[in-house]
């Protein structure tokens, strides 16, 4: 297998040698390893980080990301807030859609009330919950003319907001908040997404979209900071198998990938080191168990299984990517959070957890001549593998044999919203900088609560702290509920994420940063750096 293995790198070694060097004649170009497969370019049916890449190139929201991450104008030039916080005004620059159409508030507010219809079925509907009457109108209880987001004329927006929200620019950044063109939506209907009736205000289009191949942007010639974008075709890849996308990277055929392989950190740390970019990212790796299957419902059976994963193991030894064990859901570094909450069991040895795991599964009925069987889906990355085979080992030792599922990454994500698992393996990364954006995932009415976690005593928390407009005050109070949801075991969190790029010292203008977001249009290709193969 070594040997092989020698082999192989070598192969890769004298491919490198042969490969071409950066792009020099032609239009400017970058190709993007992305992840996983794009399902749509509709942002009210996205969900994925990779889709929100793609789709960020193609629309921007009232505010936008700069090239640190962090929110900057973008659709609205300027905007006012009332003394009491509840009142945002937002000011619309003179842009067009990429049809010549001028892009107006009507279209921002016809977006929203879309994103909201209860038909919809949109996952990310409760991202703008925070807007009056939203939560109502997206269960139905009241009709999108509810809505406190009005257009008193073409250029100028008004959100009426149901508490503070000091965050809202960098929420706003989110796709949930991109508008969408209305004068095409009414006449196409869904298939305005389509790319020959795509119509943008972002940076790029869409030209060619081959599933499971690649998908081409090229620049919108009518974006309002056309003349500073650069890279004039993006190119983005579906790449789940992160080491064939290393070898298409040192082949010359990927500028940037991400996420990195875990078996090659220790070969890419030696040989790559400019092109590997890591740095601290709100984002979370978690297990979710289904508390609408029995025995699941037990908070026996979730500790148990919290208790007998080896974080430690996993992120020395398994991943090695120099990550900090989760014994908590919210990730460090989030604004204006104690992130005090932590599993009760963290300072505890891990010989004395496997007992403690042992002591509740024979509560349960469970032991070495009556293991529990269950199932366990993972997505089909080359690294998920790796830590669904040492799970697989690890939850054994407690008499829990679990079936791994391998699964393509959209499908395993639908099967999530549907609640089709028994366990599974998830991520989060942060739409906005605040703690509530993790914690909402766990309310009762959450869209994206795969789990279907449900205590009153955590929603009623996380209601008031909503509502509370001193910030100290409203961390303590998310923190509170934090704490509640752990002692109820209701996720399994192992790891704080890193983010995991490889960007080519030639692509130029690209900073990590905690959200994780270089969008192409800041981007741009210097042919005189050479590639590190």
């Amino acid at each position: 297998m070594l040997r092989l293995r020698i082999l192989a790198l070598a192969a890769l070694s004298l491919a490198a040698a042969c490969s071409p060097p950066p792009r020099g004649d032609g239009p400017m170009t970058l190709n993007r390893g992305n992840g996983g497969e794009v399902k749509s370019l509709d942002p009210h049916y996205i969900d994925l980080t990779a889709e929100s890449n793609v789709v960020g190139d193609l629309l921007t929201g009232l505010v936008t990301e700069d090239p640190k991450g962090e929110p900057m104008p973008g659709a609205a030039t300027h905007w006012e807030v009332s003394p009491d916080g509840l009142t945002w005004t937002f000011h619309l620059r003179d842009e067009v859609w990429s049809d010549g159409v001028p892009v107006t508030s009507h279209d921002f507010v016809y977006a929203f009330r879309r994103l909201l219809e209860p038909a919809r079925g949109a996952t990310y509907a409760y991202n703008i919950w925070i807007i009056k009457n939203a939560r109502e109108v997206n269960s139905g209880k009241l009709p999108g003319t509810a809505l406190g987001a009005e257009a008193p004329d073409d250029k100028t927006l008004v959100l009426h907001l149901e508490h503070p929200a000091p965050y809202l620019p960098e929420l706003l950044t989110h796709q949930t908040a991109y508008p969408v063109p209305r004068h095409v939506v009414e006449v196409k209907g869904d298939a305005w997404s389509r790319v020959e009736n795509y119509v943008g205000n972002g940076a790029y289009l869409p030209k060619k979209w081959i599933p499971n191949d690649k998908l081409t942007l090229v620049k919108n010639p009518r974006f309002y900071d056309a003349k500073n974008v650069k890279i004039q075709v993006v190119n983005y890849f579906p790449t789940q198998d992160t080491q064939a996308a290393l070898k298409q990277m040192r082949a010359g055929e990927l500028d940037t990938q991400t996420p990195l392989p875990a078996t090659e950190i220790i070969w890419l740390r030696k040989h790559m080191p400019h092109t590997l970019q890591m740095a601290d990212y709100l984002g979370t790796s978690y297990i979710i168990f289904n508390n609408t299957r029995k025995p699941f419902d037990d908070p026996r059976l979730r500790e148990a299984l919290s208790l007998a994963f080896d974080r430690e193991a996993i992120n020395n030894e398994v991943l090695r990517f120099g990550e900090k064990s989760a014994y908590a859901f919210v990730p460090p570094g989030t604004a204006n959070y104690p992130g005090t909450a932590h599993l009760r069991f963290k300072s505890m040895p891990m010989a004395a957890r496997m007992a403690r795991a042992k002591q509740l599964m024979a509560e349960m009925g469970y032991g070495p001549n009556k293991h529990f069987h269950t199932t366990y889906e993972t997505t089909q990355d080359p690294d998920a593998v790796r830590v669904a085979a040492a799970l697989q080992q690890m939850w054994r030792k407690i008499y829990v044999d679990i079936e791994i599922i391998k699964i393509d990454l959209p499908i395993h994500y639908k099967n999530l919203q549907m609640h089709q698992f028994d366990t599974a393996n998830a991520a989060w990364i942060a739409d906005f900088n605040d703690a509530s954006n993790f914690l909402d995932l766990l309310r009762s009415d959450g869209g994206n609560n795969y789990g279907k976690y449900s205590n009153p005593k955590f929603d009623a928390l996380m209601d008031k702290a909503q509502q509370e407009p001193d910030g100290k005050v409203r961390g303590e109070e998310l923190n509170e509920a934090e704490q509640i949801a752990l002692d109820d075991y209701a996720i399994l969190p192992w790891r704080f994420r890193k983010t995991q790029d490889l960007v080519q010292p030639y692509v130029r203008g690209w900073i990590p940063n905690l959200r994780n977001f270089n969008r192409t249009r800041f981007l741009w290709i210097d042919p005189k750096i050479p590639p590190e193969r």
